[in-house]
């Protein structure tokens, strides 16, 4: 940001009280052909923090696409007190050909960042997008989905060991909280490493809108823009309960030991008890069954969507409770807890 409020960008600048929709270009094609990323830029009349909202890093991560535009082009910001940069589909050549890397010797772009203006296609890519629209910011919310074949509840990653970033990543107002550091090369890592805390938003599953989802991940943005005085009029939400998962909690991907057909007891999101069978795997026959049991009790933070595994394929993501969040997940659950079963 300028000091008259301004924000600025390689070959653009959006004033206060200004809007820009532009198609920035990143890269170019076989062809010679300009590669452009969608942006839209909002800058409030009045001061405030400047926060980007990505998505589609995976080209075949939608949910975060349709959140990202409704803040943008949905929402009433006219009282809007700082800038937004959003950006709903970071990844264009791997959304346009619907899969998860760029279809240029497959490529994971979420790896590529902060880039570099000098290497690879993907890091040529990042280093654009990077230095243009992450780095002149203060906080970003990256929206992801599970890959192919699975699914998540909705849920943040964040390193909660940056105060930062801890801040966040609380006020998103999510159920449960996976304390990690970003891996090297992607976005939400870079990003706090630049200075700009970000956090990981994972829902859901590719490939697909999920409503159910994109409301509740809308709802967190509120929150998060309520916690930074963005917009007057949102609150910042309890989400009833949460659970911060540390590296001094369990939490596995329960994987497969035999391959086979795969039958999910539990949706995504379920409290299961140590020894409940979460799925049953079987072969065509149905003549020899595996039982898959949690081996402690927590919530399904992640499950299978495609029924079908080899052996080592995953099956579920499963985090614990401390003693005090069982409990209240237990009331809110018990009703239901063998509905699936």
């Amino acid at each position: 940001m300028t000091s008259d409020g301004a924000f600025t960008y390689n070959g653009g600048r959006v004033d206060p009280g200004e809007t820009q929709n532009i198609r920035y270009g990143i890269s170019e094609t076989y062809l010679g052909d300009p590669v452009r990323i969608p942006v839209t830029i909002i800058n409030g009349e009045r001061a405030g923090p400047t926060v980007f909202l990505t998505a589609a890093a995976h080209g075949d991560e939608l949910n975060g696409i349709e959140v990202v535009r409704e803040v943008a082009f949905e929402w009433d910001l006219s009282d809007l007190a700082g800038t937004l940069v959003c950006m709903p589909v970071l990844n264009v050549p791997a959304f346009l050909a619907q899969e998860r890397y760029l279809p240029i010797y497959d490529r994971d772009l979420n790896r590529s960042f902060p880039g570099h203006e000098d290497s690879t296609s993907a890091k040529r890519m990042a280093h654009r997008i990077f230095q243009n629209f992450i780095e002149p910011c203060d906080l970003g919310l990256d929206f992801h989905t599970s890959t192919r074949g699975r699914t998540n509840m909705l849920h943040v990653r964040a390193d909660m060991k940056n105060k930062r970033v801890a801040r966040l990543s609380r006020a998103f107002g999510s159920n449960v909280i996976i304390d990690s550091e970003g891996p090297e090369g992607t976005l939400r890592g870079e990003a706090t490493n630049a200075g700009v805390p970000t956090i990981t938003i994972e829902m859901g599953e590719a490939h697909r809108f999920q409503r159910r989802l994109i409301d509740d991940a809308l709802a967190g943005v509120e929150s998060v823009f309520a916690e930074y005085g963005l917009r007057d009029t949102s609150l910042v939400r309890w989400p009833g309960w949460r659970t911060v998962i540390t590296d001094n909690q369990e939490k596995t991907w329960i994987r497969a030991d035999v391959g086979g057909i795969v039958d999910m007891h539990y949706e995504v999101g379920s409290l299961v008890h140590a020894g409940d069978r979460i799925c049953t795997i079987t072969n065509p026959f149905k003549d020899d069954n595996t039982t898959v049991e949690a081996p402690f009790t927590g919530v399904l933070v992640g499950v299978l969507e495609n029924p079908v595994v080899y052996p080592g394929n995953p099956l579920c993501h499963l985090v614990e409770l401390d003693e005090k969040t069982l409990g209240v997940v237990e009331q809110q659950q018990s009703p239901d807890r063998h509905a699936h079963v």
